[in-house]
């Protein structure tokens, strides 16, 4: 299947890439669906790594959950397709209309840990998710809005100021900075 392949296809760039990859594949050998959200230990999202033309400025919100600026993206919610659920995710998260994949394959791989928190009344415990990057390309002067239910501002962020801007130590050494020198190698 698609997934499959891409997962299999995608050359890791470091490390991590190389031990999420792996795991990846190992969990998707198993029985579960885990492009749902019943899977409760792993399930798969996407993300959007939204970038102006001049590749300077990263598309971002501000996310309630975790009161800091981070990527776009959200659940596959049965979606096998994850270049389709990123590009559904940064439209529905930032308001943008006219954001366009810049390559059909994830720019990134990555298995981040959430942990247990409340949404929309119902506990959801600790699990992983399996996620896929993809880059994609936004007009900053296109206008955006925040998704209420999710976000509470939606902006253009330099990316050498994403440090200063997030709260998450780790998502700004492990994924924001490897995502922006990968945007400026292309």
């Amino acid at each position: 299947e698609k997934l499959i392949r891409e997962i299999q296809n995608y050359i890791p760039g470091n490390a991590q890439e190389a031990a999420d990859q792996a795991l990846m594949l190992k969990l998707l050998a198993g029985e579960e669906d885990l492009s749902l959200r019943s899977s409760l230990q792993a399930h798969f999202t996407a993300s959007a790594w939204v970038v102006s033309p001049d590749r300077k400025q990263v598309l971002m919100a501000y996310h309630n959950l975790y009161n800091s600026w981070a990527w776009l993206g959200g659940h596959a919610d049965g979606e096998r397709d994850l270049l389709k659920v990123a590009l559904k995710e940064a439209r529905e998260e930032s308001g943008i209309a006219q954001v366009a994949p810049l390559t059909q394959m994830p720019i990134s791989l990555e298995i981040l840990t959430v942990n247990g928190h409340e949404k929309k009344g119902k506990y959801v415990p600790s699990h992983l998710h399996l996620n896929l990057t993809y880059l994609f390309e936004g007009d900053p002067k296109v206008p955006i809005r925040i998704k209420e239910d999710e976000n509470s501002r939606v902006g253009w962020i330099r990316a050498d100021e994403i440090g200063e801007k997030s709260t998450e130590p780790w998502f700004i050494e492990r994924i924001y900075k490897k995502l922006t020198e990968k945007v400026n190698s292309l």
